[in-house]
């Protein structure tokens, strides 16, 4: 296990030879904040940085933010106060959690020789001490002899540090005694500088590696030096305004075991400081959050105030519950900032300095990415008074959430976590309640037994399995529990067979590993009592829960029972060859043949239209009974009289001759109905005529050939499988 990562150890080498001292032609208001300026003073000329201090000022803003988030001073002293007498392992185990925030940073400034400019030692690890040696170097001297100065001096002088300890690891060798081999020592160097070309970039790559081989082996044969397991270097190419690049860029490539490598062409200027920022956030896991609406009041106006925006940084754990919920509206592009994600919060109107009212869930120290702009410095200012700010996660909709806070403690700023969701404090809910509120028809008692049936009792004899092996419970009450889960609905309103007495035998058997012939039996009667049910119409237990109106119809719901029946089925189809036996029951008595639907439906229909008229005529027809005679008489002679004119004109000479000879239909070959319940039209007895000649065309029923007495048997295969005497009322007539 790795007890200490790379960013434990972090080695800043800047370029300090004479073409650092150029400028990066970015230029930069120097008497910009001057309010009262007397007339006729000419301003001051804009001035511009040089690639040194940009290199500089970019580097201490990586150690700002590092030294912010991670303060060494506040981890553990020892490694002792994490260890304990049973050995060696829980070092392992806890301690890389707790050391994670035990960074340390070495500065190495590189010109004609290599200058070392602070110790691993905590004394040396603030921005104070590195600043301070920064201005005893001095700026680079552009007069200085170019070929006498290398960054290649101050990229051994890293790898030689890297195989120094620091307390941490010296304290954790000490420990471990024997096992001090297991201690990694990993470790990350960053190179600032201005390359000549992509071949100098792999010249100095292989420098490092070839450095690394040598002081490996120097390490090896000292007590005091550690081997360097891991390298990760960084290299950042910086170059005027104006010009192009160079050097290309890179991405993370392994150059051998020991060392990885990176290259980054950046323009010196705004945009250095905002690589080293964004280099900092993907080297220490860090997250962005842009604190937005901040009412400030405005200098130039006292009574007026504006909002104003302000990023933070902080580790990625704050932003664990965010990530959970993926609100599309948390995360956003900032602009202003190298980070590309910051997760947005808007500033709640502080109503209490009282921080322990609040359940946090965690605190994490911040760091602001714009430490010297006015919005940072007021925020950090009004924290720091005792002051607490809630934050809240903006919404387009729905009630407020306050998922964050700010506050100070000793000094510091943490960013606290607020539990958004129910506390583990109070009381649980009871599961008759629901989940939210929202679900509150589970199936509880259906659950109790379902738990009786599955629960772990002591084994007293162990059995022995069909090759002999030896059978292990554990794995016989898993597979028990699995194959009970299958298919089991938690909620009543999802499932229509489990709320079914006439169910209960089938699914109480299936779910077992093998049947036997009378389990077999059994399942096939409880789908026989379901086909009964579907023909005697009756009501099945539909929940009406989120529907409107009359709700399914009874087809509906024997289709959705069907469906789900043939799925808890199906789900237990390979436990054996019995349970294929009910699946084709099921599927035979469930299957009907499509001219016998179409003509119940047809039959449906027309005995529906039957009945209507039937109702009609019921009421017309002692009254108007002698109308319908003549008028259907007189509609006779009518169509005999158009026939004889028909006749007439074709025997005509002056008569042409048709295009298509269709064959006339005589009056004697239209059947009118048996029995007249209304009024015949003309229509109705073509329609009538119609019908008489296509049913002469179709093939006739084959149950209706065979039948004896026009009446045919239904389901003769279940009396030839199963040995059972079909009851009279399973016939069917077919007229």
């Amino acid at each position: 296990m790795k007890l200490f990562s790379e960013a434990h150890k972090t080695v800043f080498v800047v370029d300090h030879c004479p073409y650092m001292a150029e400028s990066c032609r970015q230029t930069v208001e120097f008497d910009m904040f001057t309010k009262n300026r007397a007339p006729g003073i000419i301003p001051l000329a804009p001035i511009s940085k040089s690639l040194w201090t940009c290199a500089v000022e970019s580097a201490m803003e990586y150690c700002r933010i590092m030294y912010d988030i991670f303060p060494a001073r506040k981890l553990p002293a020892t490694l002792s106060s994490m260890t304990s007498t049973s050995g060696d392992q829980r070092l392992l185990t806890v301690a890389p959690k707790q050391l994670m925030g035990a960074t340390r940073v070495n500065f190495i400034v590189s010109d004609s020789r290599a200058h070392t400019l602070n110790s691993w030692g905590q004394e040396d690890q603030n921005l104070q001490e590195l600043m301070a040696a920064l201005a005893a170097i001095g700026p680079p001297n552009p007069r200085m002899d170019p070929e006498c100065c290398s960054v290649l001096h101050g990229l051994v002088e890293a790898v030689e540090v890297l195989c120094k300890c620091t307390d941490y690891q010296h304290e954790a060798r000490t420990t471990l005694m024997e096992n001090a081999d297991r201690v990694s020592n990993r470790g990350r160097i960053i190179c600032i500088t201005n390359a000549k070309s992509d071949s100098h970039v792999r010249m100095l790559e292989d420098c490092v590696q070839e450095t690394i081989h040598e002081h490996n082996k120097l390490a090896a044969s000292s007590d005091n030096l550690m081997q360097i397991q891991h390298c990760e270097l960084v290299l950042i190419h910086t170059y005027t305004a104006g010009e192009d690049s160079i050097v290309s860029d890179r991405p993370r490539k392994d150059i051998s075991l020991a060392l990885t490598s990176e290259v980054h062409s950046v323009r010196a200027g705004r945009q250095l400081p905002a690589k080293l920022t964004s280099l900092v956030q993907q080297h220490f896991d860090l997250a962005s959050t842009t604190i937005t609406n901040i009412p400030m009041k405005e200098e130039q106006h006292a009574n007026t105030s504006a909002n104003y925006d302000v990023e933070l940084l902080h580790q990625k754990d704050a932003h664990t519950e965010l990530l959970r919920s993926a609100d599309p509206h948390l995360s956003s592009t900032n602009r202003d900032s190298a980070i590309k994600e910051t997760v947005t919060l808007k500033w709640c109107t502080p109503r209490t300095n009282n921080v322990e009212l609040h359940y946090c869930t965690g605190a994490y120290r911040i760091s602001p990415v714009d430490v010297n702009s006015r919005p940072s410095s007021c925020l950090t200012n009004f924290l720091l008074n005792g002051r607490s700010v809630l934050l809240e996660q903006p919404r387009k909709s729905g009630s407020k959430v306050i998922s964050h806070m700010l506050c100070s403690h000793g000094g510091e700023i943490f960013l606290h976590v607020l539990s958004s969701v129910r506390s583990i404090l109070e009381d649980p809910p009871s599961i008759s309640e629901g989940c939210g509120g929202r679900v509150t028809d589970y199936r509880i008692t259906d659950f109790g037994e379902f738990m009786r049936e599955n629960r772990l009792t002591p084994v007293m004899e162990r059995g022995y399995l069909m090759d002999g092996s030896m059978e292990v419970p554990l794995e016989r009450a898993k597979a028990q529990l699995e194959r009970h889960t299958r298919y089991w609905p938690m909620i009543i309103s999802q499932t229509t067979i489990f709320n079914m007495q006439a169910v209960v035998p089938l699914a109480s058997l299936i779910v077992k590993e093998s049947l036997t012939d009378d389990d077999v039996l059994n399942c096939q009667k409880t789908i026989y009592n379901l086909v009964d049910m579907e023909r005697k119409n009756d009501h099945l237990p539909i929940s009406t829960v989120g529907t409107r109106g009359k709700g399914s119809k009874r087809d509906e719901q024997y289709r959705i029972m069907w469906n789900e029946l043939e799925t808890l089925v199906r789900a237990h189809l390979n436990n054996s060859e019995k349970h294929q036996r009910v699946l084709e029951c099921l599927l035979a008595c469930r299957s009907k043949p499509p001219e016998e639907e179409e003509r119940k439906k047809s039959r449906r229909k027309r005995e529906d239209k039957e009945d209507k008229s039937e109702k009609v005529v019921k009421d017309y027809e002692p009254e108007k009974s002698w109308q319908d005679s003549e008028r259907l008489k007189g509609t006779l002679e009518r169509e005999k009289e158009e026939l004889a004119e028909a006749e007439i004109i074709k025997d005509s000479p002056d008569s042409p001759e048709p295009l298509n000879k269709k064959p006339r239909v005589s009056i004697g070959e239209i059947q009118p109905p048996e029995k007249v319940k209304g009024p015949i039209s003309l229509l109705a007895m073509w329609t009538n005529r119609i019908n008489t000649a296509n049913s002469r065309k179709h093939q006739e029923f084959a149950g209706r050939l065979n039948s004896v007495n026009n009446k045919a048997e239904l389901y003769q295969h279940l009396k030839e499988e199963n040995g059972m005497e079909t009851h009279e009322n399973g016939k069917a007539s077919r007229q």
